[in-house]
């Protein structure tokens, strides 16, 4: 008998059906890469960091790699509906114990990327209170009043979530457009200068760092599939979000990138960079369009930490979720609310790792920029890096066992090339990652860090075979979501 027919309740629990259209997804992805954050955050330190001006070229690169992978990745979203999308491709493709260690990965990159981000908002914050009234709480504090919200947001309906993320960020990416637009008004005596966009101003001594330190910026590309389950006409939403949302984020980023340096010229924004940091956009902001356009710029800075929290707390419930529906975890996290068809269990945990991880920096007075937004968004994002490499290899497998009629393109050719690249990205990555983490290069953190991967690997690999020898009918379900069905083990 399956494990369907055995206990339809911890199986067949659903989210909800037919909530969100293509504007929805798109808000979800776009939300997660934070385009705000990564314009005022990630982009400066690249310039700073680095000392690398092609910049803009990276994001534009990353852009076509990243749409190579979407090739495949939204060929088999047509094949493979889970909410654990990484982990139901590695399952379906390379095997379930393979499966099975892809989501102990996919659950540690995305708890970093979405715990770091507590790290973030009392900084961001924090000027604007001083400035409106003399005197901010400490960060943990902020951070305690966004925790509350992502928290309380996580247990409302889907679509729900989707509208405030398209009000926050149709706002974001309307100021970033402003401030661009200012800079390019106000350009150094020099002239515009598009050195930016020159490959050769990339691919110098630094290029790596530079490139693992603006990858993040594409975090939430997948959002796309996490929700397909919850997609109105998901043949047409899940591409149609994912080409979209790349296309944005790309172009946007290497846009905003380009116009920081027209101020400055490209020989003076990596001093610009330097000594402004985060407050460089701000900055320019003020002197070309006034403090009032500047403040807006601020607000929406905290706002869009807050998206982001928001679209990674409901991914990462999600793929919870996707583990508890199959027995993998805890069949507890494999139920949805009956009145929001919203993951509780898993939201519920997330918000709990929040609030530890908010109590343990403050109790140990550890820096939350450095040692919590940036070292847990690096490790984030190398995990995420290897979840892409997987997921294209993963796509290659599953075609040549289930041949479909799909083309060589979808199914060989665009998925094969994402993922040499991407393992491209992943060697300069762990070269330079002393340098996104910002530490010494003997430092042992810079090893340490990585070295976690394989050992979830190995744990995940472990829980494969312990379910396979003790449960076969929870292995056989492994990566088959709301459709799973009693069969044998590969």
């Amino acid at each position: 008998m399956s494990l369907t027919e055995q206990r339809p309740g911890a199986v067949s629990a659903a989210l909800a059906k037919d909530r969100l259209g293509v504007p929805s997804v798109v808000f979800f992805v776009i939300s997660a890469a934070a385009p705000l954050m990564v314009v005022a955050g990630s982009v400066p330190t690249a310039y700073t960091v680095t000392g690398v001006i092609g910049v803009p070229f990276a994001f534009l690169m990353l852009g076509a790699i990243f749409t190579l992978f979407a090739v495949g990745y939204v060929t088999m979203a047509r094949y493979v509906v889970n909410a654990g999308a990484f982990y139901a491709y590695a399952a379906q493709g390379l095997g379930r114990t393979q499966g099975v260690a892809t989501a102990w990965v996919a659950l540690l990159a995305y708890n970093a990327l979405q715990l770091g981000l507590y790290g973030i908002i009392g900084s961001a914050a924090e000027p604007l209170l001083l400035d409106w009234f003399g005197a901010s709480p400490p960060w943990w504090v902020i951070a305690l009043v966004a925790w509350a919200l992502t928290g309380l947001l996580g247990l409302l309906r889907v679509d729900v979530n989707g509208k405030i993320l398209s009000v926050l960020l149709v706002s974001e990416i309307a100021v970033v457009l402003v401030f661009d637009l200012g800079d390019l008004f106000h350009a150094a005596p020099s002239g515009v200068s598009f050195e930016g966009f020159n490959p050769g101003a990339l691919f110098v001594p630094g290029v790596g760092a530079a490139l693992a330190t603006v990858v993040a910026g594409f975090a939430g590309i997948e959002s796309s599939v996490v929700f397909a389950e919850e997609s109105k006409d998901r043949d047409r939403t899940v591409p149609v979000a994912t080409y979209v949302g790349i296309a944005i984020i790309a172009l946007l980023y290497a846009v905003s990138a380009w116009a920081q340096t027209v101020p400055a010229g490209p020989d003076g924004i990596v001093k610009a960079a330097s000594e402004q940091g985060t407050e460089l956009i701000f900055n320019q902001a003020a002197a070309h369009m006034g403090s009032a356009v500047s403040t807006i710029g601020s607000v929406l800075f905290v706002t869009s930490s807050m998206a982001c929290m928001i679209a990674f707390h409901n991914t990462t419930a999600r793929y919870i979720f996707a583990l508890g529906r199959e027995n993998v975890l805890p069949p507890v996290f494999g139920r949805t609310s009956a009145r929001t068809a919203a993951p509780m269990a898993g939201s519920v945990l997330q918000t709990a790792l929040g609030l530890i991880v908010i109590v343990v920096y403050a109790a140990f007075d550890l820096d939350p920029v450095t040692k919590l937004f940036f070292t847990f968004g690096a490790f984030g994002g190398l995990g995420l890096l290897t979840l892409l490499t997987v997921t294209s290899i993963s796509v290659i497998v599953f075609f040549a066992r289930n041949p479909t009629g799909e083309t060589a393109w979808r199914t060989r050719v665009a998925p094969a090339l994402a993922a040499v690249a991407l393992c491209v990205i992943i060697g300069m990555t762990l070269i330079n990652f002393d340098t996104v983490l910002g530490v010494a290069p003997d430092s042992v953190i810079r090893w340490i860090l990585p070295g976690i991967f394989p050992v979830a690997i190995a744990l995940g690999v472990a829980w494969a075979r312990v379910l396979k020898a003790t449960r076969p009918e929870v292995y056989a379900n492994i990566g088959l979501g709301a459709h799973a069905a009693g069969g044998g083990a590969r």
